[in-house]
C-alpha cells in the first residue's frame, strides 16, 4: 500500500499547480498572469487553525414580543438582572405591566446580558428591544486557552440574589417602595426570611429627615405666664389674644406618570362619560340571608372555602339575567348593534394594592353557589397578591361592586363598557322594621344602587330585574326552584 502525501507537501505545489493549468485554458490565461499564492510553513500553518477559532459570542436583541389583548406598550416595573449578569432560557428578565396585567418576561437564550434599553418605569413598545445578549454559541468548541470563562458560580449567585428580591416584599410593600423612591436592596428586612414588610420601610423612611410626614410643624415654645402677686389695678386694659402659631409646611409638589391601570381607567371612564346613566335604587331585608349563611358557614369552611354574602348576590343576579337577558347583553361603539351574551360572567369590582380591579366569574349560570364561593376566594387571593391576569380580568359581561365591605349605604355606580348594566351594595345594617303582623322587629337592611345605559334598557325593565333579584335574596329557599 502506498505510502499518502502528507498534506503541506500538496499545499507546497499549488502555485505550479495553478500555473500549469493556465497554460491549458487561453481565455483564462489572456486574464493576466496567475495569482501569486503564499503558504506558510507547516508550524505556522497549524497556528493560524488554531487561532481561527478565537471568537466574539453573537449579540442577539431580545425583542418584546406580542402580549395579547391588543397591548401595544407596557411600562418596566422591575428588571431582575443587569448588565453582565449571565443568564438561561427561561431565566426571569423583567417585570412588565400593561393597563390589563403585570407579566414576567423570561429569557430566550443563554449568555450575557450586554445592554439593558429601558430604565424602570419607562414605557417600552411591542417589537422594540428589551435587551442585548450575548449568546454562548460562537465559543462552542475553542481550545480551553484561547477561551477567557467568568466563574458560573458568581453568576449563579447574582440573579439568584436578584430572583430572591423579587418574593421577600408583598406587591403592596414594593408599591410603597417605589412611590419613596427607595431601593428594596438598601432596606433590612425583619420578616420571615428576611421579607421585607410595610413597618421596615416605615422605619427606613424615618431615618430620611422629612422623609415620614408630608410636612413639619415647626414647635414653638408657650409662652409662661408669671404667678408672682402683682400690684392690684383698678381697670385691666385689654389685651389681644395671643397670636396662633401657624404650621410651616416644608415639602414639595410631585408629579408622576399614571401607570398601567391608571390608564385602563382613564380610557374606560372617558368612554363611560358618553353613556347615558339611569339610575335606579331600593333596599332589600337580608334577615333569611342571613339566618341561612349562619347555618352554611361552618360547613364550606370545613370544606375549606370561606362563604360571604357576595355568591348569594351573584347567583341571584344570575338567575334574574335569565329572565331579562337585555341586561346581559353589550353595544357596539356606534351603539348599532347589540349583543345577547349566552354566559354570565359577572364582574366584581375589587379594591387591590394595584387600583381598582374587576375580576369576572365565568360561566355563573352554570355554577352553584359553593362553585362561586370558591372562585371568588381565588380571585381575592389573586388581587392581595397583585397577581391577576389577563384572562381573570377580561370577557365580563355584568357588575357588581361590593361599595358596602367599605362604607356606605347608596352609590352612582358607573357602567363598565360594553356592558349595559352595573349594580352597586351597601353595607349591611341592623334597622327597624314592620313585618307582615305590623309589629316592630330588627331586620338587616341593605341598599342597592343600579345605573343602566337608558339607550337600551329602560326604567321598568331595570326595576322589573330589581324586584325579581330582591325576591330572591329576600327569600333564599326560592332560588332552589330556579337552580339548575
Amino acid at each position: 500500500m502506498a505510502a499518502m502525501t502528507p498534506v503541506w507537501r500538496i499545499l507546497r505545489r499549488l502555485p505550479w499547480l495553478v500555473s500549469h493549468r493556465l497554460q491549458h485554458f487561453p481565455r483564462l490565461q489572456a486574464l493576466g498572469p496567475a495569482p501569486v499564492v503564499h503558504i506558510s510553513t507547516p508550524s505556522i500553518h497549524r497556528r493560524g487553525f488554531r487561532s481561527s477559532h478565537v471568537t466574539s459570542g453573537q449579540v442577539l436583541q431580545f425583542k418584546l414580543s406580542d402580549i395579547g389583548e391588543g397591548i401595544m406598550e407596557v411600562t418596566v416595573k422591575e428588571w431582575y438582572v443587569k448588565e453582565g449578569d449571565r443568564v438561561s432560557q427561561f431565566d426571569s428578565i423583567c417585570e412588565v405591566q400593561s393597563d390589563k396585567a403585570s407579566v414576567t418576561i423570561t429569557s430566550r437564550y443563554d449568555g450575557v446580558v450586554r445592554k439593558l434599553y429601558y430604565d424602570v418605569d419607562a414605557i417600552a413598545y411591542v417589537g422594540s428591544p428589551l435587551v442585548d445578549i450575548e449568546t454562548d454559541k460562537a465559543l462552542e468548541g475553542a481550545p480551553e486557552e484561547d477561551v477567557v470563562e467568568t466563574p458560573a458560580i458568581s453568576h449563579k449567585q447574582s440573579l439568584q440574589e436578584i430572583k430572591d428580591q423579587k418574593t421577600q416584599a408583598t406587591p403592596a410593600v414594593r408599591r410603597l417602595a417605589m412611590e419613596n423612591n427607595i431601593k428594596l436592596s438598601e432596606v433590612v428586612g425583619t420578616g420571615k426570611d428576611g421579607r421585607i414588610l410595610k413597618e421596615d420601610i416605615i422605619s427606613f423612611l424615618a431615618k430620611q429627615t422629612g422623609a415620614i410626614l408630608p410636612y413639619e410643624v415647626l414647635e414653638i415654645p408657650t409662652p409662661v405666664i408669671s404667678t408672682a402677686d402683682t400690684p392690684p389695678k383698678e381697670k385691666t386694659p385689654f389685651m389681644a389674644p395671643p397670636e396662633i402659631p401657624r404650621p410651616i409646611l416644608s415639602g414639595k409638589d410631585r408629579t408622576e406618570p399614571l401607570n398601567g391601570f391608571q390608564k385602563a381607567m382613564v380610557k374606560t371612564m372617558t368612554t363611560a362619560l358618553k353613556i347615558p346613566h339611569f339610575g335606579y335604587c331600593d333596599e332589600v331585608d337580608l334577615t333569611q340571608l342571613v339566618r341561612l349563611r349562619s347555618e352554611l358557614k361552618d360547613l364550606a369552611v370545613s370544606r375549606g372555602v370561606r362563604l360571604s354574602y357576595m355568591p348569594f348576590f351573584i347567583k341571584a343576579a344570575s338567575l334574574g339575567l335569565l329572565q331579562f337577558p337585555v341586561l346581559n347583553a353589550s353595544v357596539d361603539e356606534g351603539c348599532q348593534n347589540i349583543t345577547f351574551k349566552a354566559s354570565h360572567n359577572i364582574g366584581l369590582a375589587m379594591d387591590t394594592p394595584q387600583g381598582l380591579l374587576v375580576p369576572n366569574v365565568k360561566s355563573v349560570n352554570a355554577l352553584s353557589v359553593f362553585d362561586i364561593a370558591v372562585e371568588l376566594n381565588r380571585l381575592q387571593a389573586l388581587g392581595s397578591a397583585g397577581q391577576l391576569g389577563t384572562a381573570d380580568l377580561t370577557g365580563g359581561t355584568f357588575t357588581l361592586s361590593n361599595i358596602g365591605s367599605i362604607g356606605g349605604t347608596y352609590a352612582k355606580p358607573v357602567i363598565l363598557p360594553p356592558e349595559v348594566a352595573i349594580g352597586a351594595l351597601g353595607k349591611i345594617q341592623v334597622l327597624p322594621r314592620f313585618n307582615s303582623r305590623d309589629e316592630l322587629v330588627k331586620a338587616y337592611i341593605m341598599n342597592v344602587s343600579w345605573s343602566a345605559d337608558h339607550r337600551v334598557i329602560d326604567g321598568a325593565t331595570m326595576s322589573r330585574f330589581s324586584n325579581l333579584w330582591q325576591s330572591y335574596l329576600e327569600n333564599p329557599a326560592a332560588m332552589v326552584l330556579d337552580l339548575k
